[in-house]
């Protein structure tokens, strides 16, 4: 049995810049889970990265001014999958439709794949089914051999990693759906499970 590799990626301009601590401390930022924190909000788009030297400055900088669309052609993300043995790609598709994209933060709502900037992992079943949110078309998909079996619509987007488990009867994919401030996608705080067929 050969190792494969399930791997989603970006394929976008950005712009990171390593901040000095002192720096971010004077400008106040703090993490999320400080105490001293209330009503917690991203300051000047910059991480705390609590416990290091460095905050971070993270400008997604994939939209155009004025119209917001994306500044890369497309695709500008996709999955693949890369033999672990010999570093071959068995196979690489966009990954992300059009849905959610538009000009002047319009929605186009067309079903087409372009790719999309996403952030959030995969899971893999023992059987090789990929389950993948991560897009910012806030879909989920099922993904066999490159291709789309199933998708749904989560009702956040899901900038996060599936997880399947079974407890004593069918196994189950469960998904949180809570968006990400960086990829400017729906903000939510749903936890959705699915019952998924039972293995042969």
């Amino acid at each position: 049995m050969r190792g494969v590799l399930i791997a989603n990626y970006n394929n976008t301009a950005n712009y990171n810049r390593l901040v000095p601590r002192k720096v971010a401390e004077a400008e106040g930022v703090t993490a999320i889970n400080d105490p001293q924190v209330g009503d917690w909000e991203p300051r000047d788009n910059i991480d705390p990265q609590a416990g290091t030297p460095w905050g971070i400055q993270l400008d997604a900088g994939w939209r155009v001014p004025l119209t917001g669309i994306l500044c890369t052609q497309p695709p500008c993300g996709g999955i693949r999958a890369i033999d672990l043995a010999s570093g071959e790609t068995l196979w690489d598709r966009a990954l992300g439709s059009a849905r959610r994209t538009g000009p002047f933060g319009i929605p186009s709502m067309l079903p087409f794949t372009i790719g999309t900037p996403n952030n959030g992992g995969p899971v893999v079943t023992a059987g090789g089914l990929i389950f993948i949110a991560a897009t910012t078309d806030n879909l989920i998909r099922a993904i066999k051999m490159g291709e789309t079996l199933w998708k749904d619509v989560l009702p956040a987007s899901g900038q996060s990693t599936p997880m399947v488990y079974e407890q004593g009867g069918p196994p189950y994919l469960v998904m949180m759906a809570g968006s990400h401030h960086f990829m400017e996608t729906p903000i939510g705080d749903h936890v959705i499970a699915w019952t998924l067929p039972q293995r042969e």
